[in-house]
């Protein structure tokens, strides 16, 4: 096993070689198996990995992709090895590196480096004026958190973050814990991602999820890919993809950068894969340009509208507001779409002969429409795009949010949410004989502007990397410093844990692939997929460390010592005997009857969608909702570029795996902005030139990120790409999208100047 770098790496001086044009096949084979090694060994490598994402293993701590129901040996991606390597690595993060790097030398470090050093293996507290992280035994640390919990002049003055790994049982606790301590402030992940997928499809449809399983793919004529690079961040995507083109199914993608992944998929799994040519899966590449998406969706409306391709009986049976949505299609003008698309105009007529063919049609989407300013009204166009030809509903059709963390929707699930439904809080009430707080907290950006403001001062996140997934990075660093105690629940080190109030914890906890041994024996958790599917997860490795402590035990603990004899809840009942738990949720959250038995069973189960089993939609108006928001797209000054952040093939949200983005061809480094060779020449940018990024808004405020390398790169003209979260500096806390508060990240308006 390699041992953890010592020293940072030179991070500044990027190699740059021609992107490639495919994804996967023995190279992926390889870098998974190098990495596992490096952090595993051999013998630690072949256990952990052949459990992944199996019926009697564990989930994969990645991302959210479902599994179908017949699972390969190596049911596991490129990144999903990474993710599990950095968890499963025998390197360990003990008391005594703690006190040879104080945190002030820890924040001059970089994420990838903090990382790589290994598994926590205790709680460690950071007192007021003190320089370095010290051990401390359990029960103090959360004395330590009851303590300023209590200090408190309102329960609002605390917040309770939660990332997308957690489990469904220790999430259903942790919102219990808020709400029983008097506050609805539980903002999470989803609030810097697909928070505008939610209120689209919520608004629109009744549901703020997916309407599709993996069938619904396989059955599909047409599959829309928009704005999402699944090589990357959903490799195990591409499998279905592939099974779908041997279906039948055509695939259009829409994205202003080309993607290895999306242009030709050599499945690991089979022989062609591996030594053939694998498959080409993008049918038709739309090079949109960034922000454009609204304004194509809507054009192609327009036309199956102008060509009589409406399904009129869905329509009138199904749908409301569809005249006036028709009216204002017809509106529409080529001139603006060309202006917002950069797409020409035989391109789009191509796209719309391959909808108007397709009797069975999915879109599918990730973050590259959900960070913009307008990204809700895009989304509802999508939804418009998919009720005028029925396609939600029926067998291979449908609405598909691509969620990111393992986990996220369901925490959501769970009540997470700083915007509680009533009924929700009515059957936590009737469940637990509380009074639950009514109205809604904060969420992220919201709680970054009441630490800045003083309005919150503790600040309790169950996982996650807050610091560097959220935007502004002064300014959130900033309100970080100023709360009286911030607490991370964390299997690894990251920059969170350097940035910190006037107290700080840090909690290790067990991970997905360790073995959970309670008083009541051998615990599973569940976790729901992007799609639906809730199924179990069982780590089988021994832990890290014999000081940790799961999720859900550290959740239990601290709510016995914050809330004491005023909660009639059996916190110490849930830690021994995670079944009570999930007994509880069957009884609160819809969807989840006889939760113990059906997630007892192999491949577990899929929760009800009522417009996709149903036809029925639980909207205001009780059925599925046209809507006819104006098209909006970033307008971009002359000698400007407009910016998306996104990640490298070595990274999965804020964790850095590695240096390289081997798709895209850059190797260690990841300060590099890429720009269209044509306006790289327009503004004087030679590729290999060293530049200064500098964001600009309509309030005239600038910010700054100095010492990016120029590739010139194939992305659509007026376009720019860099990585997260080193771009994060660039994006304005108010700077968010209408209708969700999701960072606005990927339509950043730059000035790109020599450094």
């Amino acid at each position: 096993m390699r041992k953890p770098p010592v020293e940072d790496p030179v991070q500044d001086a990027p190699d740059v070689s021609a992107p490639q044009d495919s994804a996967a096949g023995t190279k992926a084979v390889a870098q998974s198996l190098r990495l596992a090694r490096e952090q595993m060994g051999v013998r630690r490598t072949a256990l952990t990995l052949l459990r992944v994402n199996q019926k009697d293993g564990f989930d994969c701590p990645g991302c959210a992709w479902p599994e179908d129901d017949k699972r390969h040996t190596a049911e596991f991606c490129e990144n999903g090895a990474k993710a599990v390597a950095e968890e499963a690595t025998l390197r360990r993060v003990t008391p005594d590196f703690f006190a040879a790097h104080p945190v002030a030398d820890l924040s001059r470090r970089s994420g990838y480096w903090l990382g790589q050093q290994g598994r926590l293996t205790q709680p460690m507290y950071l007192a007021e004026g003190a320089e370095a992280y010290e051990p401390v035994p359990w029960e103090r640390a959360f004395g330590i958190v009851a303590e300023e919990l209590e200090a408190l002049d309102s329960p609002d003055e605390a917040v309770f973050y939660t990332s997308g790994r957690t489990s469904n049982e220790a999430a259903f606790l942790y919102q219990l814990l808020a709400r029983e301590f008097g506050t609805n402030n539980l903002p999470d992940c989803s609030n810097m991602c697909h928070e505008s997928s939610g209120e689209a499809l919520t608004e629109t449809l009744g549901v703020g999820k997916g309407s599709v399983l993996l069938e619904d793919l396989y059955q599909a004529d047409l599959i829309v890919v928009a704005g999402q690079n699944p090589g990357t961040n959903h490799p195990r995507m591409l499998t279905a993809l592939e099974k779908a083109k041997a279906g039948g199914a055509k695939i259009i993608t829409v994205n202003p950068l080309p993607e290895a992944g999306m242009t030709r998929f050599r499945n690991p799994q089979t022989a062609k894969g591996l030594a053939g040519s694998g498959t080409a899966l993008t049918d038709l590449f739309l090079q949109v340009r960034l922000g454009g998406d609204q304004a194509l969706f809507r054009e192609l409306n327009r036309l199956v509208i102008e060509r009589g391709g409406v399904d009129e009986e869905f329509v009138a049976r199904h749908t409301h507001g569809y005249g006036e949505f028709a009216a204002a299609a017809r509106e529409g003008s080529p001139e603006g779409v060309r202006e917002a698309t950069g797409l020409r105009p035989e391109e789009i007529e191509q796209a719309l002969q391959m909808v108007l063919a397709s009797r069975r049609t999915v879109v599918c989407w990730a973050m590259g429409l959900t960070q913009h300013k307008h990204s809700v009204a895009s989304i509802r166009e999508i939804v418009n795009f998919l009720l005028l030809r029925g396609n939600v509903g029926r067998p291979g059709a449908g609405v598909c949010p691509v969620r990111g963390h393992s986990n996220v929707q369901g925490d959501r699930t769970m009540g997470i949410t700083e915007r509680p439904g009533a009924g929700f809080l009515d059957a936590l009430e009737r469940e637990f004989g509380f009074t639950a707080p009514r109205e809604h907290g904060m969420d992220v950006v919201e709680s970054i502007r009441a630490l800045r403001d003083g309005r919150a001062k503790v600040f309790f996140a169950m996982g996650g990397n807050f610091v560097s997934a959220s935007p502004d990075t002064a300014v959130t660093e900033d309100a970080m410093r100023r709360a009286r105690l911030t607490v991370h629940v964390s299997t690894k080190l990251n920059r969170s844990h350097c940035v910190t109030g006037a107290r700080a914890l840090i909690l290790p906890t067990l991970g997905r692939t360790e073995r959970d041994l309670q008083g009541g024996g051998e615990q599973f958790v569940t976790v729901e997929d992007s799609m639906g599917m809730v199924h179990a997860s069982r780590g089988r490795l021994e832990p890290a460390s014999p000081h940790l402590l799961s999720e859900t035990a550290i959740v239990a603990r601290l709510a016995r010592r914050v809330l004491g004899l005023a909660s009639r809840t059996p916190w110490e009942d849930f830690e021994k005997d995670y079944a009570t738990v999930r007994e509880r949720i069957a009884r609160v959250v819809p969807g989840f009857e006889d939760f113990n038995e059906r997630a007892a069973r192999p491949g577990g189960f899929t929760l009800p969608h009522a417009p996709r089993d149903e036809r029925r939609f639980p909207t205001a108006t009780g059925k599925a909702n046209f809507t006819a928001a104006p098209v909006t797209w970033p307008r971009v000054p002359e000698g400007r570029l407009l910016l998306q952040t996104l990640r490298s093939h070595d990274q999965y949200n804020t964790t850095v795996y590695g240096l390289d983005d081997r798709y895209r061809g850059i190797r260690n480094g990841r300060r590099v902005v890429l720009v269209n060779p044509a306006d790289a020449r327009a503004l004087g940018l030679e590729d290999g030139a060293y530049a200064d990024l500098t964001s600009e808004w309509t309030d005239g405020s600038t910010r700054t990120a100095e010492g990016f390398r120029v590739v010139h790169y194939p992305t659509a003209p007026g376009c720019a790409a860099a990585y997260y979260p080193e771009t994060n500096v660039l994006v304005p806390l108010d700077a968010t999208a209408d209708g969700s508060n999701t960072p606005a990240s990927k339509s950043v308006v730059i000035r790109v100047t020599p450094a």
